[in-house]
């Protein structure tokens, strides 16, 4: 059969000519029996759009990691490493994963308890909830009320020794169906934003770096961006934002001397856009959470200084110039008419290029809500690309 594509159902909330280029539908074939022509055509088209939906597809965790596997075939750990991130306890992301037993590269997620599932006779299953990580929280009684928050805004990577996936998987097996909720940005902007329950939430990496005014694109083409070793135990003990867009500057960080065993040449330092394979735009890819320093270039030789910023480069250290600066940048791109919120339904297959665009957990379920997803990533086989020569000197 052909593959037949259609734009994804733009919801009341978003430009839709903002997203026109966003996300597609994919009909007439089976995700999990893809001939060769048919998956290079799936290839191209997650790059070009972002992400791509199957409905109502019957889908194995097997054919789930092999589908995953396809776009980078010499990738094979989980993105987090296999089974490491579930024994290191004090990792912001322990209570969140399940391993499905016969497909350790494939995760089991959502909240409830889970029983007889895939090789699990019980999985007690957490949604992240802001009510633990962000700084502030809204009040039980306006949760009540359905109000919520993005949880955090982040890509699907380790961020220390392995390179971060090209592609995640994400597959619902049994989706609660209950009240719309209400995202609250509380910011000072009043931003609001109405979703769908447990949506996940997603924003376009090429439109974050589009929408920046030209002193900031030129930062952005010159930057590169150093990860915290084991940055989601260094993170742990800090708080988020309430718009889940980065942490709090409070000195909370476990210091480098209390982390587990780190080397230096593991530590990954990666450019601020990563170039799309198919496409070659620019994405802006940063994950604010875990970053510790900023390493912006000069500007090239020729390139226009007035106005410019950091015009002959600058080595950020200081924590909070280096979020205040990521914030500026990235806090644009969440606003409610950029977001694309899914709405989840069973047996929805969303595949992203999580090269390409950020997302986030958002809202809350009640502990009799159950919700059992299959996630997978797989830690890739190099890392991201940054701008070329010629963009620098396009952009700069």
């Amino acid at each position: 059969m052909a593959v037949e594509i259609a734009p994804l159902p733009v919801p009341p909330t978003a430009d839709a000519s903002m997203l026109k280029d966003f996300g597609r539908e994919v009909k007439g074939v089976h995700p999990g029996h893809l001939s060769p022509e048919q998956f290079k055509e799936i290839h191209d088209l997650l790059y070009t759009y972002g992400a791509l939906l199957f409905r109502n597809v019957d889908l194995s965790p097997e054919q789930q990691y092999a589908l995953t596997k396809a776009f980078d075939p010499t990738s094979e750990s989980y993105g987090h490493g296999n089974k490491k991130t579930e024994g290191e306890k004090k990792s912001i992301l322990h209570p969140d994963l399940k391993t499905i037993p016969r497909v350790p590269q494939v995760q089991l997620i959502g909240n409830g308890t889970v029983y007889d599932h895939e090789g699990l006779a019980e999985a007690k299953l957490k949604h992240p909830s802001h009510t633990t990580f962000h700084k502030t929280r809204i009040s039980p009684e306006d949760e009540e009320k359905g109000y919520t928050r993005f949880y955090r805004w982040h890509i699907d990577a380790a961020l220390y020794d392995l390179s971060p996936p090209k592609v995640t998987t994400l597959y619902g097996v049994t989706v609660p169906q209950g009240q719309r909720q209400r995202v609250r940005y509380d910011d000072g902007t009043g931003d609001e934003l109405e979703v769908p329950l447990g949506t996940t939430a997603f924003v376009d990496g090429r439109t974050m770096f589009n929408i920046l005014p030209p002193e900031l694109k030129s930062v952005a083409v010159r930057t590169k961006v150093r990860y915290a070793p084991h940055p989601y135990v260094w993170m742990a003990p800090a708080h988020a934002l309430s718009t889940g867009l980065g942490i709090v500057s409070e000195g909370l960080e476990m210091p480098y001397d209390e982390l587990p065993p780190w080397e230096e040449s593991k530590i990954k330092v990666l450019p601020m856009l990563w170039k799309n394979p198919v496409t070659g735009e620019l994405h802006f890819q940063v994950h604010p959470c875990g970053v510790s320093e900023l390493f912006i270039d000069a500007l090239p030789e020729g390139a226009k200084r007035e106005g410019a910023l950091f015009p002959d480069g600058a080595h950020l250290t200081d924590l909070k110039e280096v979020r205040d600066l990521l914030y500026k940048m990235q806090r644009p791109a969440i606003a409610p008419h950029l977001v694309y919120p899914h709405d989840w339904q069973e047996k929805d297959l969303v595949l992203f290029h999580n090269r390409g665009v950020l997302h986030s957990v958002v809202g809350a379920f009640k502990p009799d809500q159950v919700r059992a997803f299959h996630q997978c990533n797989l830690a890739a086989s190099d890392d991201p690309k940054g701008p070329s020569e010629e963009d620098v000197k396009k952009w700069a």
